[in-house]
């Protein structure tokens, strides 16, 4: 089918080419005469944006010279709040606050409200996160306020906005908010922002929130070419603002929309197939396909159970290490896949106690280090000193005589004088009060950062931070903070790699400012898909939560803890509605990670608060294996049994086919 214009779903299945479906479409488009620049394409990952680039250049072979515009719906919506903000009261040069300064700035509004200490201060942010995504502004969030809590974070949420504004800051979430603000409630934005593009491709569909899902609804409705490419069945992050509505409803909204389903699977076998189509088929609410395996072989699937989850780790364990000792496998082909955060902890346990290299995915950002929060606020202050969260970061960050005390003073003095605090730390005739000492120890830090500001305007980024460090003697300061030779080296090496980007970032986007390098570092330490690739670069087991897993493939995988409460996880069982699906989907997507060889385990008893209690199998191994030939199964008994399964555990158990 040819649809090269008007709207088009294309709904992929796991392992169907998801990716390379949206590179063709836009090569086809290029090669039919749209130039390149008139076509928008949307991801959710760095990599994934950079991936389609690479593959639409490989694919025309160099015979255009423009590129299509290919980012994540953060990186545009900063594209057009960089032109826009000041409709909304924004400066141009905002600052992007990360998990950190958000923060900083709510422990500043709790403090301001005096409420309830049954607030805290992550529910304080939760709730103003499940707002935005779902496009609520502070005034309605008021209004749907049910419970004393949530009264309390509506008013929190608009003295957070409130904070935003004065710092000329947006958080994450606003970059989607304001734009969306941006395109529906003014119409000259509006007009100029979709006369920009010809076409428009959105990637992972199914992963769209409500404020992305009126942005791509904005920008596709004057020129109506809009793709969207996603599956209905990989949707599995409800608890972040997804909607699976979205892809589901795609023809209400777009009634002469084409649809194409691609139900080959290129990824794993027959066997696990069935499997997987056996388990979707039970969510009634979806788009129907059916994966077909393109490529015959493989072993049917087992389930594997054991006495406890000790047992179950060893075993994992244990197997692992038996098919590498077969050779022809490398670590880096298996993979065990966890439902909780908290299920990896027995496994790396076993593999530690059977030398098996093992990498546990989903660690913190490089940009969420202590050392690189650091420097980052030095450049973020240079880059505005309206950022006060980082300018707070830095004023005694390595010591220099501002301390706890003077701090509070400095911002008693700028909320009472209605001014910023870098007004009142800049400004002799602003400070009052404060001793001979300290007044010098201010202004010295004033006088500092006026002095690299300058520098930062008129010489290289790397060279200005490098000076800038060796001023704080920042080194010296690791060296007295951390005792550990090791730790102090890794920490400095830190701040040299990041001092290294920035090197790098001039060197591929010659003039660069700091704010276009800032907002480069903001976007990408969200993205946790680059800190994924490093570790899954080490040849060792890859030791990951099912939401991490989803877009990678293994060889081997271990789907562990197939038990009622794990997975599905017990929170879907205490609430009605649709909560219970998107547990299937995050199994389905579990099984369809394996190429070769899966294995689903489960143990018959876990322990809770110290002591062992009977677990019940899960209801998705019945509804993989209950509709056609069961896969052979075994029950493997644990070396070391803590407790017998109990007769109600036996009872409930799959049984061996």
């Amino acid at each position: 089918m040819r649809a090269l214009a008007g709207p088009l779903l294309v709904l992929a299945g796991a392992g169907t080419g998801k990716t390379r479906v949206v590179t063709y479409r836009i090569a086809e488009l290029i090669r039919h005469g749209t130039p390149p620049a008139r076509i928008l394409g949307v991801t959710f990952t760095n990599k994934a944006a950079a991936e389609m680039q690479q593959r639409i250049q490989t694919l025309l072979r160099g015979s255009v010279s423009a590129r299509p515009i290919i980012g994540t719906f953060h990186a545009y919506c900063v594209r057009i709040l960089r032109r826009h903000a000041r409709r909304l009261g924004y400066p141009d040069s905002f600052t992007i606050y990360d998990q950190g300064d958000q923060e900083s700035l709510a422990r500043g509004v709790l403090r301001e409200l005096g409420g309830p200490g049954a607030l805290s201060l992550r529910d304080l942010l939760q709730c103003i996160g499940r707002w935005k995504t779902h496009a609520v502004r502070p005034p309605e969030a008021e209004k749907l306020a049910q419970t004393d809590d949530e009264h309390w974070a509506a008013v929190g949420y608009r003295r957070y906005q409130q904070g935003l504004r004065c710092a000329g800051a947006f958080d994450f979430d606003d970059l989607l908010l304001c734009t969306e603000e941006l395109l529906t409630g003014h119409a000259a934005v509006l007009r100029e922002e979709a006369a920009r593009f010809d076409h428009l491709l959105v990637d992972e569909y199914q992963d769209t929130n409500a404020t992305q899902y009126l942005i791509v609804k904005a920008l596709a409705s004057p020129h109506r070419n809009l793709c969207v490419v996603g599956d209905d069945d990989q949707s599995i992050y409800g608890w972040r603002g997804a909607q699976v509505e979205h892809i589901l409803s795609f023809r209400r909204d777009w009634p002469d929309a084409k649809v194409i389903r691609l139900e080959e699977n290129y990824r794993s076998t027959a066997e696990i197939l069935t499997l997987a189509n056996n388990l979707i088929a039970f969510n009634k609410t979806r788009h129907t396909k059916v994966l077909r395996a393109a490529r015959s072989g493989g072993q049917k699937p087992r389930i594997e159970q054991f006495p406890h989850e000790t047992a179950e780790a060893d075993g994992v364990a244990a197997d692992i290490d038996l098919w590498l000792r077969r050779g022809g496998w490398e670590p880096r082909d298996f993979a065990i896949l966890c439902r909780t955060n908290e299920q990896p902890r027995a496994f790396e346990v076993a593999l530690r106690q059977a030398k098996l290299p093992y990498v546990l995915i989903g660690t913190s950002s490089f940009y969420d280090r202590k050392e690189v929060r650091d420097v980052l606020a030095y450049l973020r202050v240079l880059a505005s000193s309206r950022d006060e969260s980082s300018l707070l970061r830095i004023i005694n960050n390595p010591p220099r005589g501002i301390g706890p005390a003077t701090i509070e003073h400095l911002l008693q003095e700028a909320v009472q004088s209605g001014r910023s605090v870098w007004e009142v730390v800049s400004q002799p005739q602003h400070r009052h009060a404060l001793p001979p000492r300290v007044d010098k120890a201010v202004r010295d830090f004033a006088e500092f950062i006026h002095r690299f500001r300058h520098r930062a305007q008129s010489m290289p980024l790397a060279e200005c931070t490098r000076q800038l460090l060796g001023a704080i003697d920042y080194q010296g300061e690791l060296n007295r903070i951390y005792a550990e030779p090791v730790e102090r080296d890794a920490r400095w090496r830190d701040v040299e790699e990041l001092v290294n980007a920035l090197a790098a970032y001039q060197d591929q986007h010659p003039g660069a400012s700091l704010r276009g390098f800032l907002d480069d570092v903001m976007l990408t330490g969200q993205d946790f898909d680059d800190e994924k690739e490093k570790q899954l670069q080490r040849n060792a087991v890859a030791l990951i939560t099912l939401h991490s897993a989803k877009g990678l493939e293994f060889p081997h995988v271990y789907l562990v803890g197939m038990e009622e409460g794990l997975l599905p996880h017990r929170h879907s069982l205490e609430v009605e509605g649709t909560a219970i699906d998107e547990e299937r989907r995050l199994c389905y997507v579990g099984v369809t990670r394996a190429q070769e060889r899966l294995t689903l385990t489960l143990a018959l008893t876990r322990r809770k608060w110290g002591k062992p209690r009977d677990s019940i199998p899960s209801r998705f191994l019945y509804e993989m294996i209950g509709r056609t030939g069961r896969p052979a199964a075994k029950k493997t008994a644990a070396r070391a049994p803590h407790a017998a399964p109990s007769k109600r555990a036996r009872k409930r158990q799959p049984r061996s086919g």
